[in-house]
């Protein structure tokens, strides 16, 4: 049986505890393995961290879609937003060997998307970012 939710936030960091709360319930709710909600809220947390940070170039507020979909043992997050393009796809892995004062600021969470979800793609459509996480459960 599939499983739908939309969260709708606004680009401001204050959301995150809020949104945290509603990915906890909807984990519950679904009866998810607790090791796969905290992954779920880790990853959600550092995709929206990012568009917060760096998809807009003012201090409107912007809306922020969130979809869950659980169909069978496929777990989908959408993250949709009106910012800047940027495909985090394309960006690289940091270099994990060199020392953590060697190495470039950033993209770590993109890596820890990746490491943790099945697939992460992307596309613009409609002037909008969308990003899909997908994870096999």
């Amino acid at each position: 049986m599939e499983k739908n939710k939309r969260i709708t936030i606004i680009n401001n960091i204050d959301q995150l505890p809020t949104l945290a709360e509603q990915i906890e319930q909807i984990a519950d709710e679904w009866e998810l393995d607790p090791m796969l909600a905290m992954n779920m809220n880790l990853v959600i947390e550092e995709a929206i961290t990012n568009v917060i940070f760096y998809a807009f170039n003012d201090q409107e507020n912007h809306q922020i879609d969130i979809d869950f979909n659980l169909n069978d043992s496929i777990l989908k997050l959408v993250i949709t937003d009106d910012g800047t393009p940027f495909d985090p796809t394309q960006k690289g892995d940091p270099d994990t060997t060199l020392s953590v004062e060697d190495r470039q600021i950033g993209g770590l969470g993109i890596f820890l998307i990746r490491k943790i979800m099945n697939e992460v793609k992307y596309k613009r459509k409609n002037n909008k970012n969308i990003l899909t996480l997908t994870k096999s459960i």
